[in-house]
């Protein structure tokens, strides 16, 4: 039997509103550069649906709810965006590119390194700007395209990881790429749960009310 109306669309919603932007990115002609705290940002927002309607709904504080009443989601929402927060201000320096093979990053990162450190030189998958007191590796996701610029070491050159972001954001916006044939995969699967969460909320119409009056006065 599907969950109530209310909790699925709570749950789907944002989930899909995220593979769905990710299939347009995929989809482009251009890689699309964002830095690590964007990115989680984006992750955090696409499963909030589900943390709200699962362990935030299931531990919400019953004194809290009793006390506050409706005003505790709001607490608990706020809550959950400064975990998220400070999770991004804990993180190390992080840059992603979707829509692109690491193959195809390497040249033109090791152009932008260049241009700002002429002493930059490779390892493996590690780069090194010693210039600039930047160290970084490559992780790629070779399945939906994406490859990750991940701070090596604790030591960073915050300034540093600014230029690197300005001069590399440069260099791709010049540069083609095919479409990551794997983009339709994500706007179907997006389409597909708005459209179930839609077809269940208007075909249970007394569900999603009760639902509604279950979560706002509980």
């Amino acid at each position: 039997m599907l969950p109530d109306p209310l909790r699925l669309a709570i749950a789907f919603v944002p989930l899909a509103s995220y593979c769905f932007l990710i299939g347009l990115l995929n989809a482009r002609r251009r890689p699309f550069l964002t830095s690590g705290g964007a990115d989680l940002a984006a992750l955090g927002a696409a499963l909030s649906g589900l943390v709200l309607v699962g362990p935030i709904e299931l531990f919400r504080p019953e004194a809290a709810s009793a006390e506050y009443g409706t005003y505790v989601w709001a607490f608990l929402l706020v809550f959950y965006w400064l975990s998220i927060w400070l999770t991004v201000l804990l993180a190390r320096p992080r840059l992603v590119v979707y829509n692109i093979s690491e193959e195809e990053l390497r040249p033109v990162l090791a152009e932008a390194a260049r241009a700002i450190d002429p002493q930059a030189r490779w390892a493996g998958e590690s780069l090194s700007l010693p210039t600039l007191g930047v160290q970084l590796h490559l992780e790629s996701f070779e399945l939906m395209r994406h490859v990750s610029l991940i701070a090596s070491g604790s030591q960073q050159n915050l300034v540093g990881w600014r230029q690197l972001t300005h001069q590399l954001y440069v260099r791709l916006q010049p540069l083609r790429v095919e479409p990551n044939p794997r983009a339709l995969g994500l706007v179907l699967l997006a389409l597909i749960l708005l459209a179930s969460s839609t077809a269940h909320m208007l075909a249970h119409p007394q569900r999603l009310a009760q639902a509604m009056q279950e979560m706002l006065t509980y």
